[in-house]
């Protein structure tokens, strides 16, 4: 891997799912006995707002008895050490990233420990319940807090600022996604047009694994760190 300077790493639920987390689709996933449209859509808040907040806060709960795995480290290690560019994109909304060290790290789903203001739109930390009578912290408005996601139909944070990341890229990774979910799903064709290498790490072959160079099957903590070793290694 000659000639690599900046880096985008996508993340997905693959990454995660070590740790304890479901993923977002198969048998057992995070969405099994609920329609997406009944949790995960600005309509469904509205239709049924406690039912949406209560799915968060389990899932907020849930997400206070895992911690990060050895792919989550590895890549805080690489983040540490990398003296290019690097940006850790993930499609996750927990916070392992986080908690393992990551600093390079931009979520485009939004994050579960955050608010999201439907009144003045502002975001905040957020780690109780919504289903107790919050009051924004911005402008004081009551019941107005949502879970900081990104719910189907919305659109993505940052794409400008991942646009630019992956025009400047060497090399593209992806690590535990399914390659169906758009924008994300396009991103490595979009590194392959700036001539970026393009490399997938996954358990299972993506939707989208023909579009790059080179695709390793296996489990994220074994090939991440893995991976990160190789890189490391050919720069010294």
């Amino acid at each position: 891997m000659s000639g690599i300077h900046n880096i985008v790493i996508l993340t997905g639920a693959g990454v995660s799912a070590e740790s304890g987390l479901g993923t977002f689709r198969g048998p057992g996933g995070l969405w099994e006995g609920h329609r997406v449209e009944d949790i995960c859509t600005p309509e469904a808040l509205a239709r049924n707002r406690d039912l949406v907040l209560d799915f968060y806060d389990q899932r907020r709960a849930a997400l206070a008895t895992v911690k990060p795995n050895a792919a989550h480290e590895a890549l805080a290690r690489l983040d540490c050490e990398w003296p290019g560019e690097l940006l850790i994109v993930t499609q996750n909304v927990d916070d392992l990233h986080e908690r393992a060290g990551a600093t390079r790290l931009l979520h485009m789903h939004g994050e579960l420990m955050s608010s999201l203001c439907e009144a003045c739109g502002a975001r905040a930390g957020y780690g109780g319940s919504m289903l107790d009578g919050t009051l924004c912290g911005s402008c004081g408005a009551a019941d107005t807090l949502r879970p900081d996601i990104v719910f189907f139909g919305e659109m993505p944070y940052e794409m400008d600022r991942i646009d630019r990341a992956l025009s400047r890229a060497d090399l593209f990774l992806s690590i535990g996604t399914s390659g169906a979910v758009y924008p994300a799903a396009g991103f490595v064709r979009s590194a392959r047009h700036f001539g970026a290498q393009t490399l997938e790490l996954n358990l299972d072959p993506s939707e989208g694994s023909f579009f790059f160079h080179e695709s390793r099957m296996g489990a994220a903590s074994e090939l991440v760190p893995e991976w990160v070793g190789e890189l490391l290694a050919a720069r010294d």
